[in-house]
C-alpha cells in the first residue's frame, strides 16, 4: 500500500484533520462518519477517535489508501 506523506510542524494532527488534508475523505463530517464507523486504522488498530493526536512517523488507512506522518523541517 502506498502511504501519502504528509508534513506537519506542530507537535501533532488530529486524525480527522490529517484524512481531510491527504483527501482520504472529502469533509471533515466525511471524516468524522467514517472514524465512528470504524473504517479507519490508526498504526494498524480500528481507532474511533476522531480527535486522536497523530505524531511523527504514526499511519492511518482508509479505503486501501493510506497517509504517514512526517516532519516539515
Amino acid at each position: 500500500m502506498n502511504f501519502k506523506e504528509i508534513f506537519i510542524k506542530e507537535e501533532y494532527i488530529r486524525l480527522d484533520s490529517a484524512l481531510k488534508l491527504a483527501s482520504l475523505v472529502s469533509t471533515g463530517g466525511h471524516a468524522k462518519i467514517v472514524i465512528q464507523n470504524g473504517e479507519v486504522k490508526v498504526n494498524g488498530e480500528i481507532c474511533l477517535q476522531r480527535g486522536k493526536k497523530l505524531k511523527i512517523g504514526d499511519t492511518a488507512q482508509f479505503n486501501n489508501k493510506g497517509l504517514i506522518i512526517k516532519y516539515a523541517s
